[in-house]
């Protein structure tokens, strides 16, 4: 006989989906820090369309987005929905998991019950006449991220996923290292591989900004997956190890160099001949560490105002500097002679389509893509490890907490993957 709620950690028998489900909730009443935001409760289990699928999720990595979500700012994403017409007065986050198929609507062809998946965060309607006509779904303005713009993410024992979003899931991986790459990994794919003529390809040198965190350690490994050099920016000498066994040519310490922020006026021949001196500083540190006078083709960006000056002026002549966020602000300055000049090109990317996702996913299916993980929690501790993030006290790479596995997976060291320092590196 079927129960109407199982424990956490307590699998439903297989297709067998219970009426109710437990979950951490987010409510607009207790917005702020996540140790208050994020609270446990019991919810009916989602119903799913003809195109989505039901999935027992078994691990969920952690995104600074639901950090966002618990704080209610800068968007309030219930308010958000309960416009749009969707009635729930909670949010259930999650943007990455990894988990089984439990159900399946009636158009999906992808995925069957009893699969193992890996899941993607990027929704749209089918319907939307844009996608009908073959447009980048990405374009598209029913466009949305799981688990934040959406809810029933992955902080729950079931998830409403599309059937698009599932990807099988890499066999050597535990569940909780499957969970924790797939938005930080398809993110930095079609921030190198997206652009046509200025994509990523052998012989090119990258900069990559951020190289120890969740984005810079994948796009580093997608770099040399695709024969470039790279040259990743970090914090501190502390992360030099890290990256460069991920795959970096070498590492440049950002606190070497004061000239960062936004630029001085172009009439300010004091304060923007200094700013000049520093950035032709930080572009011959670029030449030191790769052993050649070459600039990058490509500059892999998420800090933006505090960076993009410099970014764009070590950039090569008919390079590109992508950029999918503004970490240390959203004002970036820019000098126009060094872009129209030297032809270079400021593109903005934000995740990535379906077909880049499963393009990236091969990479971590062939061992090509380490995930990174740097901690794993139990589900009682979710709240913690947003607070880590919340507080930028988290370790390198990515992090995951187990939600449906009763117990850490065994990773390719033989041990339990609760604390890594360093991850775990394919072979080769």
């Amino acid at each position: 006989m079927s129960k109407q709620l199982y424990e956490v950690g307590e699998q439903p028998p297989l297709g067998l989906v219970p009426e109710k489900m437990h979950a951490w909730l987010i409510r607009p009443e207790r917005f702020g820090k996540p140790m208050e935001a994020f609270q446990k409760e019991v919810v009916d289990t989602p119903s799913i369309a003809d195109d989505e699928v039901l999935v027992y999720v078994m691990a969920a990595g952690i995104n600074y987005n639901n950090v966002w979500a618990a704080l209610g700012i800068p968007v309030n994403v219930i308010a958000a929905r309960n416009k749009n017409g969707e009635p729930e007065p909670f949010h259930i986050g999650g943007s990455d998991a990894s988990g089984i198929v439990y159900k399946v609507g009636k158009d999906v062809t992808n995925v069957k019950v009893g699969d193992e998946v890996v899941m993607h965060c990027g929704t749209f309607n089918r319907n939307c006449e844009w996608v009908k006509g073959g447009g980048d779904p990405m374009y598209s303005p029913s466009f949305k991220i799981w688990g934040y713009e959406t809810n029933f993410g992955s902080f729950a024992q079931f998830t409403r996923v599309q059937g698009q979003q599932c990807m099988p899931k890499p066999k050597h991986m535990n569940w909780e290292e499957a969970a924790s790459y797939a938005l930080v990994a398809a993110t930095a794919w079609r921030m190198l591989h997206g652009w046509e003529s200025s994509s990523i390809k052998k012989g090119d040198v990258a900069l990559i900004w951020g190289g120890a965190g969740g984005l810079g350690s994948m796009a580093i490994q997608i770099a040399k997956a695709a024969g470039a050099t790279s040259v990743a920016m970090v914090s501190g000498q502390d992360k030099f190890d890290y990256c460069m066994k991920l795959g970096a040519k070498g590492c440049i310490n950002r606190n070497d160099f004061d000239h960062w922020g936004m630029l001085p006026h172009w009439k300010d021949n004091a304060g923007y001949g200094k700013w000049l001196k520093g950035v032709r500083s930080f572009g011959a540190k670029i030449w030191e560490v790769l052993g050649e006078k070459r600039a990058p083709n490509l500059v892999f960006e998420h800090p933006g105002e505090s960076t993009i000056p410099s970014s764009i002026f070590v950039c090569e002549t008919g390079g590109m500097v992508v950029v999918c966020a503004g970490t240390s602000g959203y004002n970036a300055t820019v000098d126009l002679r060094y872009l129209w000049m030297r032809q270079k090109r400021l593109q903005g990317s934000h995740f990535a389509n379906t077909v880049q996702c499963n393009e990236m996913n091969q990479l971590a299916l062939r061992g090509e893509l380490d995930p990174c993980m740097s901690r794993a929690f139990v589900y009682d501790e979710l709240p913690d490890a947003h607070l880590l993030m919340h507080d930028n006290k988290h370790p390198h790479g990515n992090m995951a907490v187990l939600i449906g596995a009763p117990s850490f997976g065994l990773g390719a060291s033989g041990k339990p993957e609760v604390e890594m320092v360093h991850p775990v590196l394919p072979k080769g």
